[in-house]
């Protein structure tokens, strides 16, 4: 892992803020719409600026939502009066049960019983702070689709509103914003200055959004299309209509990871659509799978994927299409994280602590390949690899372990481990226990004889060659790049020289992707080239 400000300190102190006057200004009209015990009651309240929503429900006390707590006014029981009051001062509730104030970046959202009367109000505030988008303004620039991801309330609409002003503004970009709830760009006719030199555009009901993003297209020839929460099957295939006309995306959908878009059939296509697969026998054999198995439809609507897990901590993923290839493989990725410091300064945190697997082959020594998955090393380097014996003495492999200060431990199921060893004859009777754990993809190594020397030199070998895996992992990672570039044209492409351990490792990951591959040269410039066609 390593870490790179990005932006320097003394420029950025003060990443994020808003203007003082006019959010004042905005709050007190918000405050003006309240009962006025209500309002005086929210105003004796200390760091206003950290102020999220007030929520007023019929029969119970009026409650104000803070970042970290929420605060109950137990001698203000909201009743129908007082509903009443608010409803009065701001008029229409648009059929997302959803109002707002004019010019500004309120939201206040109404709860109805069963005959459509209201008898709750959240009362969200609305800021436009400036400086968010600094932590990702690189990847915006790319001019690349971007999708934001998050759970409610930690500024994915925030970050959207800056990216839009940034686009508009700093870049000269056209800039249209398909704002259906009006969080955006604020309610009434004019837009708030918020979102800078951007184009609004209304949607009148939201089972209109999808409609609103084409004409957006059609209508008013924009560089860039910005979208609030995309959530139906419409929109998804609105969205990708947009991308497939060369339009940048930039918006935010219904989910808090990757994971929930993959499994979610209604916004899968968003990251390219999800279709099982089935494979011939032999097929399934030389990928190590079962024969059905999850695999990619189409290029993702969107290029890159950032998952806001906090306010000031999000994770990238910058190609979309290859993350979720390997999602879908089984094999675990590591996002760049970025991290905002309390002076400002903005971290990017690399190779991240997780365990990434690939399918290779290995021999046990009497010419019977066996299908293994290899990790790669340089991740999950803090985490010490399980190992657990099968037909191995478990007490010589613990005095081997101290003695060579390895950093493994003994794992106590084998679908726990990480390695299993075992000796020759063991692994060929095929216990339920190994079969198991081959199936969930644990790696298999052997030894010839149940001997202290043979237990110490697995670990020598073992942990030897994991030194070097971080060449491996730079070659592996240079093949799935030559892969993406013979996919995109019909040119082969050469590889570094490797070694014939990683050259098999190379060339498993190329057939995995249903490309071509052959070793060419004599050693030690001996290299694996990646050639187009399926077999």
């Amino acid at each position: 892992m390593y870490t790179e400000p990005i932006v320097k300190p003394e420029k950025q102190a003060d990443i994020t803020h808003f203007d003082q006057a006019v959010a004042d200004d905005e709050l007190a009209r918000l405050l003006d719409v309240l009962p006025p015990a209500v309002s005086e009651a929210v105003l004796r309240c200390p760091q206003l600026e950290g102020l999220i929503e007030i929520v007023l429900d019929l029969g119970r006390p009026a409650e104000v939502r803070f970042f970290d707590q929420a605060v109950y006014f137990e001698d203000i029981e909201v009743g129908r009066a007082e509903l009443d009051y608010v409803i009065q001062r701001l008029g229409h509730f648009t059929g997302d049960n959803r109002a707002g104030i004019e010019r500004t970046l309120h939201r206040i959202s109404a709860i109805r019983n069963r005959r459509e009367q209201i008898i709750g109000l959240t009362c969200r505030v609305g800021r436009a702070v400036t400086g968010t988008v600094e932590i990702i303004r690189d990847v915006i620039e790319t001019g690349k689709g971007l999708l934001l991801l998050g759970p409610p309330g930690v500024g994915k609409t925030t970050l959207l509103r800056e990216a839009a002003r940034v686009l508009a503004g700093d870049l000269g970009k056209r800039v249209v914003i398909v704002d259906t709830s009006n969080e955006i760009g604020g309610d009434g006719d004019v837009p708030h200055s918020g979102i800078g030199r951007a184009r609004r555009m209304q949607v009148p009901a939201p089972e209109l959004q999808h409609k609103v993003m084409i004409e957006a297209v059609e209508n008013h020839m924009p560089e860039v299309i910005v979208i609030d929460e995309i959530g139906t099957l419409p929109e998804a295939l609105a969205a990708r209509t947009i991308a497939e006309r060369g339009v940048q995306l930039v918006g935010t959908a219904h989910g808090i990871t990757l994971d929930n878009l993959i499994t979610n059939p209604t916004l899968s296509d968003l990251i390219g659509g999800i279709q099982a697969v089935t494979l011939s026998d032999e097929e399934a054999r030389r990928r190590g799978t079962q024969k059905t198995v999850l695999e990619r439809k189409a290029r993702p609507t969107f290029d890159m994927l950032v998952e806001i897990q906090h306010r000031d901590r999000l994770a990238v993923y910058r190609d979309l299409a290859k993350v979720v290839d390997r999602v879908l493989a089984g094999v675990a990725v590591s996002p760049e994280i970025r991290s905002r410091e309390l002076d400002g300064t903005v971290v990017i945190e690399s190779g991240r602590a997780q365990q990434r697997y690939f399918t290779t082959f290995d021999s046990d020594g009497d010419g019977e390949p066996a299908a293994v998955r290899m990790p790669v090393a340089g991740y999950g380097a803090a985490r010490k690899t399980a190992i657990y014996p099968i037909g191995v003495n478990r007490t010589r492999l613990e005095q081997a372990i101290r003695e060579l200060g390895v950093h493994a431990r003994l794992a106590d199921q084998p679908i726990n481990a990480d390695v299993v060893l075992s000796l020759k004859a063991q692994r060929k009777r095929q216990p339920k226990k190994l079969q198991q754990a081959l199936r969930q993809g644990v790696e298999f190594y052997s030894i010839k004889s149940n001997t202290f020397a043979q237990v110490k030199g697995f670990l020598r070998n073992y942990f030897g060659a994991s030194r070097a895996a971080g060449g491996r992992r730079l070659a592996l990672e240079e093949t799935e790049d030559a892969v993406v570039r013979v996919q995109r044209g019909t040119r082969p492409v050469e590889l570094a020289p490797q070694n014939s351990f990683i050259r098999r490792q190379q060339h498993e990951l190329v057939h995995r992707h249903g490309l071509h591959s052959e070793s060419r040269g004599r050693d030690p410039n001996r290299r694996v080239v990646v050639l187009p066609g399926s077999e």
